[in-house]
């Protein structure tokens, strides 16, 4: 294993796994980093800083690699969703602190309080992990790929199982020159999850999937940009100011026609070209009602630069 990662963590696997949920209970606090106490409030591990209209989402954790406890990335995904109702912002930044972790997936020394049971039924029945993955990770992945602002990542360093697929399910990818992304499951035995397997065949092939799930090598960030999976690389110093610049343009542009674009994008994955036709139809007439769709229309007409509204 690649001496970039810590030695013994499961990285990436879902605290909400099946493998983890097999792990005997006293193994499951022992699993990974050394233990850190955090005694931290969960907004301060997950940090949301408002600047005008761009919502900056922070994993705050250096210490256990910016893994996510299931509280933050409960989080993540509670902030993502109240994005399309409070309308505080027109887009996002999900970065992390520190110089060399953006996200290293779920920490797994987070303990479970586990339903309360008749003395004769198991500790784990059929059903459970299923349940808890879905709960889970597959809810905030859901949260990411459905929101209806722009979502940046800027990556400045590891991202590495979930972490990657965090990194990776956002709309646009700004990586920092030392940062790598590292799908690790095979180097344990395990089964990639956190929609790995849905989503990077659709971003880069069949083939480079399959490149690196099997073989689990480190992507450094000139690496993914060539494979698509990053859309720019810049010095690490400049990760963030890079971000900040992109967020700012897409936050001063015409939301209702950005959430649209998003759907359409996304549906189109998993679509046939009749429904895709259709759903695109629906798309074009529902963003001529919006505001910023008139305006778009009276600029071009009056030679001037659009002014944008968000709704």
């Amino acid at each position: 294993m690649s001496g970039s990662l810590p030695a013994l963590r499961i990285l990436g696997t879902s605290s909400g796994s099946p493998v983890h949920k097999n792990l005997p209970r006293s193994a499951r606090r022992r699993v990974g980093w050394p233990a850190v106490s955090d005694e931290r409030s969960l907004n301060e591990q997950v940090r949301l800083d408002y600047r005008d209209s761009v919502a900056w989402i922070t994993i705050d954790r250096p210490e256990s690699g910016n893994a996510l406890t299931p509280p933050c990335r409960d989080r993540v995904r509670d902030i993502l969703n109240g994005l399309n109702t409070s309308h505080r912002a027109r887009c996002a930044v999900i970065t992390a602190v520190g110089d060399r972790f953006f996200c290293t997936g779920a920490d797994l020394r987070h303990s479970y309080d586990d339903p309360d049971r008749s003395t004769e039924v198991p500790d784990r029945i059929m059903g459970d992990a299923r349940r808890m993955m879905l709960d889970g990770q597959y809810a905030l992945f859901d949260a990411l790929l459905d929101c209806d602002v722009p979502v940046i990542a800027a990556v400045n360093g590891t991202a590495a199982g979930m972490g990657a697929h965090l990194a990776l399910a956002c709309d646009l990818v700004i990586a920092g020159d030392r940062a790598k992304f590292v799908e690790v499951f095979a180097r344990r035995g395990l089964v990639p999850d956190a929609l790995g397997p849905w989503l990077l065949p659709r971003i880069i092939g069949v083939r480079r999937t399959m490149e690196l799930f099997l073989l689990a090598e480190d992507l450094p960030a000139d690496r993914a940009h060539e494979y698509g999976l990053v859309n720019r690389v810049v010095p690490h110093d400049e990760v963030l100011s890079a971000a900040a610049e992109w967020a700012e343009r897409l936050a001063s542009g015409p939301s209702r026609s950005f959430a649209l674009t998003k759907w359409l994008v996304n549906r189109s994955l998993d679509t046939d070209r009749a429904s895709m036709a259709h759903d695109e139809a629906v798309a074009v007439e529902l963003n001529t009602s919006t505001e910023d769709a008139a305006e778009g229309v009276a600029s071009f007409q009056e030679r001037r630069p659009p002014e944008w509204k968000g709704y």
